[in-house]
């Protein structure tokens, strides 16, 4: 039997760059600084800003284990009436640090920030080891590192309140230690193969999408196998299998009792038909094909940026000839990506799905950053011209610096007006009251801190809210007062309820049966009438309300 470590392909030596052990830590350091400075910025802004329906579920769990259930089996959101109703998602990692957080110093979404922002920098140290140890160069771990550090995806999403920094964190880690446990790991000692299980299970659960990185675990396995070295069948069944059971376990426990099923349901309903329609129709498979050009576009435009990718591909079209420990690990990973993004993405679309694509990314830009200078370090003799292609790199990083900033701006903004107005009703409505709000979006409903429905103006109905009445509203809260003014019968019925106080910026109506306008019943049963002749537009137009938000002059 052989136990001999899997021998690696040849590297070229670590300071083969003149990058030493004394001056590594000090660059990886400065790199930090750059990222957490970047990731500062809109640190104390509310969580309206993008992704805000996600960050808004999240800050919403983070709260409700703080205030109602501090067990991180049971998260709850705060919409759909009263608690509890749990919901089924991922392990909620990151909302219970914050929650923890939230016990000794109060609740406060800014600690969900930097909870996210400490995951994305021990992102950035993994990947400077990490590289580091592929491509045996310290530049190629500190290129890596960097190009992490400025992707506008990563730099943008490694400060929001939403669980895929810590997905990723993991994800990166894990892979890391898969590599090093089958590529030096003669014996696959039992406690490093512990670590490394534990750590894909972390990834796991932190969001099962990481699965994906499923694939580069099978690389690995056969790229040992093809070095013909022994593997334990039990050790690698261990690897591969003890994390997807644990992830069924948690999930099917989860899901006995969760009220909404998000991550079942999302898979059941739009993913799967999706995808066989793709593999069963011509239309379906052109429909895919349109949506995964937009998929790439997003990685383009927001995630890698437009020099980031180009350099990731360089990249991957140098790793053939690039001196690497393992031949397999970056095609693999992006296989599993591309499946990834073509079955799931496609479906969700939207940019921060992509993450776990980007640590792949910076390991190819690392490569290609540890080639240039290689190069240039063999080819050019003169001073002055090796001066200027060695600078040359410096450009690219500030063009990279600039060009994620820019694509991310956008994201940086949200209402000021829906947040005062949010925050007043707050102030305004009585504590414990359940509220019915007219727009999708639990970031709203988060600063309205208070549990009730979350709906579309234009399709609820009378008796929708009739129903809502019954199980305890006694708000609803026209956050769209367009869409309501569109939806006639329910914007005609709502007249029978006083406003609050209008201040707030939407109509409010006090939807307490014992406190009703006087006249409500033959107001109704005129516009009825003025419905049944078709005129139930002009009917309210003449009455003044339901007309592009304005609201009779009533108060309660």
């Amino acid at each position: 039997m052989q136990t001999n470590a899997p021998s690696a392909p040849a590297v070229a030596p670590p300071d083969s760059h003149g990058y030493g052990a004394r001056l590594w830590p000090y660059a990886l350091c400065a790199i930090l600084l750059l990222a957490l400075g970047l990731r500062l910025h809109g640190l104390h802004d509310p969580i309206l800003d993008h992704p805000g329906w996600r960050q808004g579920d999240t800050a919403s769990i983070a709260r409700n284990f703080a205030r109602l259930r501090y067990d991180i089996m049971y998260p709850q959101t705060t919409y759909n009436g009263a608690p509890p109703h749990y919901v089924e998602l991922e392990l909620q990692i990151l909302p219970f640090l914050a929650a923890t957080l939230y016990k000794f110093f109060g609740v406060h979404p800014i600690f969900g920030r930097l909870i996210a922002i400490a995951f994305s920098l021990g992102t950035i140290v993994v990947l400077a080891a990490f590289g580091r140890w592929l491509f045996a160069s310290r530049l190629a771990g500190l290129s890596a590192a960097f190009a992490y550090a400025v992707f506008p995806g990563a730099l943008y999403y490694g400060r929001t309140f939403t669980p895929d920094g810590a997905m990723v964190f993991f994800l990166t880690a894990a892979l890391y230690a898969v590599a090093r446990l089958l590529l030096e790991d003669p014996t696959l000692a039992p406690r490093a193969l512990a670590r490394t299980t534990a750590l894909l299970t972390f990834a796991y659960l932190a969001k099962p999408v990481s699965v994906a990185g499923l694939l580069v675990v099978l690389g690995l396995l056969w790229e040992r196998r093809r070095a013909g070295h022994a593997t334990r069948p039990t050790a690698a069944l261990v690897l591969l299998a003890v994390p997807l059971l644990i992830l069924w376990i948690y999930d099917r426990r989860v899901a006995s009792y969760a009220e909404w099923h998000w991550a079942s349901g999302i898979t059941q309903l739009h993913v799967l038909p999706a995808l066989r329609a793709a593999l069963t129709t011509p239309a379906g498979f052109a429909l895919k094909a349109q949506q995964l050009r937009t998929v790439f576009d997003m990685l383009r435009a927001t995630m890698l940026g437009p020099i980031g990718l180009l350099l990731t591909a360089v990249g991957f079209a140098l790793l053939p000839s690039t001196r690497t420990r393992s031949t397999t690990l970056l095609w693999a990973w992006l296989i599993g990506g591309a499946l990834y993004a073509y079955v799931v993405v496609t479906v969700e679309r939207v940019d921060y799905y992509l993450l776990l694509l980007l640590p792949m990314a910076a390991l190819a830009v690392g490569a290609v950053l540890c080639r240039f200078v290689a190069a240039v370090r063999g080819a050019v003799d003169a001073p002055a011209p090796r001066r200027a292609l060695l600078a040359l790199p410096v450009v690219v990083a500030l063009a990279m610096v600039g060009q994620g900033r820019a694509a991310v701006a956008p994201y940086y903004h949200y209402s000021h007006g829906a947040y005062r107005g949010a925050r007043a009703l707050d102030r305004l409505l009585p504590r414990r009251t359940l509220v019915v709000i007219g727009h999708y979006g639990p970031d709203l409903q988060y600063y309205v801190d208070r549990f009730g429905w979350e709906e579309d103006a234009k399709l609820w109905t009378p008796f929708d809210e009739e129903s809502a009445i019954r199980k305890g509203a006694r708000y609803f809260i026209a956050v769209e007062a367009n869409r309501l003014d569109a939806n006639l019968e329910l914007c005609a019925w709502l007249q029978r309820f006083p406003l609050v106080d209008r201040q707030v910026g939407w109509p409010v109506y006090h939807t307490d049966l014992r406190d009703r306008v006087a006249g409500y019943r033959r107001f109704w049963r005129n516009f009825r009438r003025a419905e049944a002749r078709g005129q139930g537009r002009r009917f309210l137009d003449r009455h003044g309300v339901c007309t592009a938000g304005a609201a009779p002059n009533r108060r309660a």
